[in-house]
Order: C-alpha cells, then structure tokens, then sequence
C-alpha cells in the first residue's frame, strides 16, 4: 500500500513540497487549501510533468479534509507569508488560527498522522498543533533546523570553495534571530570549519544564517521563502515515510534534554516512522547554554501569546 502525505495549504511553499514529494516518490499526495480552484489547479498542473519527469503516485488538489483521509504525514504550510519590516512574531496572531484549525481537522480524518508544522513563527506554531491535536510528543514537530542548516551550510561552503553537501553544520534553538549556529561542530569532511575560516568570518557567516529569512523577504517584496522551506519538509517527511531514522535538526518537544522542559525548540533528533524517535543529547559550553536560554526566553514569550 502506498503511503500518503498531505500538505495543508497550496501557496508557494505547499506547492513546492507536493512537487518534491512527486519527485522523490514518497507516494499519494493531497495538496489541500481552503481556496477553491488553487489546489485543484495547481495539483493538475503537476500532475501533467509525470511524463517528462517519470514519477509514479497520485496528486489530488482539495477543498476538503476528507480526502486526507488516513495520511501517515500531514504538513502544515498554511498561514500568512512575512513581507518587508516584519518579523516572524508578527505573523502568530493570525496564524495561530490558521493552524488550530489545521491541526484539529487534519486529526481527525489521520489520527496516527505524524504532524509537520512549517507556518511561522514556528516554535509556536508546533506548540499549537501539539496542544490542540492530542497527538503525542514524538509525532508534531517543527521545520526549522533543517532549513537553518541548509542556509548555515550553503553560506560556509561558498566562503570556502568546497561542495555544500560536504559541509555539516548544525543550527538549534528558535527559528528566528536567537537561533544558535554552531561552529565549533560545523566541519568539512571532518575538518573543523574554525581551522579553516577566521573567526570573523565565522561571526558574520553565523549572523547571515540568523538573518537568512529576512534577507530573502527583502528581495522578494511581497513573500517569503519557499523553495528551500519546502524541500526541507519533504526532508522530514521522507524520513518519517521511509523510517531511514535520519539525523536531523527539528523543533522537538524538550523534557529535561539539554536541561530544558516544556518547549518545542530545533535540536538533533532521529526521525523515523514515529516522527521523533530519539534526541540527541551532547554537552554545550557555557556560551552556547546562554544562547540556547535566550531561545527559550523568546519562545516562552511566543507560547503564552498563543493563548494555549
């Protein structure tokens, strides 16, 4: 039997996922949004690249959440866009009931779902899904990390003239300006990025990455990101799908990991057919405990403005 994903709302960064799901044939996708005609046009629209690309699976564009019936993932992407002088807590009055709406209706039709929350800001946008769901901890997390990390990896490789792919990197805390970039584990087939950049260097690529959102925003005037978003999901969600049990940087539920209880925050967790199947716990220096307390700060302040 094939296995099913659904991804909630047909904007730029739903689209781009259901085109990468179809893609990396994960299965039957259902692009759903409360728009009437988007879903359906957009769903056709790559249904008709099948014969030029070659993938197999069904693409089904909805209105109605009972055609995502008995999906094994469900990712919400639906919710309002940042623009030009925004920040991603501007967003959380209005997406908060978007994705309540989301989350609840999603269950009900999938409940042994696992449940990927991408609408910013994000950590609260989980927190949300999580609350009202009733889907147990290991299966709502947040995109985040994996997105922060790509842009973390893809700024490190360019300073030094070496393919991304070999470069590894990770990127924790809230996805937004108190994310916290790790250099000193950040390598290049197993070089240390701090042998090899100078430490100013470092300091800027770091602020870039914080920044990374925002920088694209600017650009582009009227939206937000979404190709890299979008894959970024399909990365998790591939993982879940297949149970390949990936390492991967997510917005996690926290019970004591890394002496932090009661928030969704990106941390290394082992993805696999339960959604978070294991965090990875490690020491931190004390500045990078300081910095990781300063994400928790701000996304307490996120969580109690969700009302939930």
């Amino acid at each position: 039997m094939d296995k099913k994903i659904t991804i909630i709302g047909a904007g730029n960064v739903g689209a781009t996922a259901a085109h990468w799901a179809l893609v990396r044939q994960l299965g039957d996708v259902v692009l759903l949004d409360v728009m009437e005609g988007i879903p359906q046009g957009k769903a056709l629209d790559l249904w008709q690249s099948g014969p030029l690309d070659g993938y197999s699976g069904t693409l089904q564009g909805s209105n109605d959440y009972a055609d995502t019936k008995d999906s094994d993932v469900v990712i919400i992407t639906a919710g309002l866009a940042r623009k030009p002088g925004m920040s991603r807590d501007d967003l959380l009055a209005k997406n908060v009931a978007i994705v309540k709406s989301c989350a609840e209706e999603a269950v009900k039709y999938s409940p042994e779902c696992v449940l990927i929350v991408v609408t910013n800001p994000i950590d609260a946008m989980v927190h949300t899904a999580f609350k009202v769901s009733g889907l147990p901890k290991e299966r709502v997390l947040g995109m985040a990390g994996v997105l922060d990390s790509a842009r973390y990896r893809t700024f490190l490789a360019d300073a030094l003239g070496v393919a991304a792919k070999d470069v590894n990197a990770l990127v924790m805390g809230i996805h937004g300006d108190n994310m916290l970039p790790l250099a000193r584990l950040a390598n290049v087939g197993g070089v240390p990025i701090t042998e090899l950049l100078p430490a100013d260097t470092i300091e800027e690529i770091i602020k870039r990455t914080q920044m990374g959102g925002i920088e694209i925003v600017n650009h582009l005037k009227t939206g937000s990101a979404f190709y890299t978003p979008g894959l970024a999901a399909i990365e998790m969600a591939e993982a879940v799908l297949t149970d390949s049990r990936r390492v991967m940087p997510c917005a996690a539920y926290l019970e004591g990991e890394f002496d932090i209880s009661g928030y969704f925050l990106g941390v290394p967790v082992v993805l696999g057919k339960n959604g978070v199947e294991k965090i990875l716990q490690f020491a931190l220096t004390e500045q990078e405990k300081t910095a990781l307390q300063d994400s928790v700060a701000a996304v307490s302040k996120q969580m109690a403005a969700t009302g939930l």
